[in-house]
């Protein structure tokens, strides 16, 4: 039986979910042959949780005027590079990840081995201890043979496939020139959110006229790709029965 507190409360939030179920049903109903309508256009800096963006950014420049001149040096010029060169530039990553291998392996090998040992007269020794060798043959004293046999044979399918865009920043410049870019992308289709994660060091030559770059030339590189939510947890197996599959030996 349980207790009466726990009988006193079990009213109360089945009023709670009532009410909110109610509250949804009552939106959807007021929606019944009309569109669904739009968010308002609001603040974004004044939403809960708002926190202000945190990137690397260059060391600022001093600005210089030249007397009787209308450009200001350092500005974006229009035959300027737009490539990204330093440190809070953006460029674009073309992933392309298209990676296919088949691998069948099979070994077989075979060897089988004999040993015969025999002596008749040994310097008188085999008359040392009289009746040892009643009845042996003294040509086959010893007669071993062994065979052993393996076999094995594996095989590996694999294909996986990943074309998207991510935009990535220039987090640090190397000493000999290179960058080191980082870029996250994240979208969320109802409770479910994709994340792409692309990492590593580029090049400024490999750079395209476009900004862009392609995953192939990114050394070091590193791409994820994967979700989280409620599909993608269905999908896992449970904490504990995870924990069981690393500590049950069988």
């Amino acid at each position: 039986m349980p207790s009466r507190p726990v009988r006193r409360a079990a009213p109360l939030l089945l009023l709670v979910g009532l009410a909110l179920g109610g509250c949804n049903t009552l939106d959807r109903l007021s929606d019944i042959g009309r569109a669904p309508a739009l968010s308002s256009i609001d603040d974004p800096t004044a939403q809960p949780g708002y926190k202000p963006v945190r990137l690397p950014m260059p060391s600022p420049q001093p600005i210089s005027y030249a007397a009787n001149s209308l450009w200001r040096q350092g500005s974006r010029a229009f035959f300027k590079d737009q490539r990204a060169q330093q440190v809070g530039d953006i460029v674009t990553v073309k992933v392309q990840v298209t990676d296919k291998a088949n691998l069948d392996n099979e070994t077989k090998r075979s060897r089988t081995n004999g040993e015969t040992f025999g002596t008749k007269n040994l310097f008188g020794a085999e008359n040392l201890i009289p009746g040892a060798l009643a009845g042996a043959n003294p040509s086959s004293l010893l007669d071993a043979s062994s065979t052993t046999t393996s076999d094995g044979t594996g095989s590996v399918s694999r294909k996986e496939e990943l074309v998207t865009n991510v935009a990535a920043i220039v987090t640090q410049v190397l000493p000999n020139g290179n960058l080191v870019i980082e870029g996250k992308q994240e979208i969320r289709v109802n409770f479910e959110v994709r994340e792409l994660i692309v990492a590593g060091v580029i090049r400024p030559e490999d750079i395209e006229a476009g900004n862009t770059i392609d995953s192939a030339k990114i050394a070091e590189a590193r791409i994820a790709y994967g979700g989280r939510g409620q599909i993608t947890d269905v999908q896992q197996p449970r904490y504990g029965q995870q924990f069981l599959d690393v500590l049950l030996p069988f």
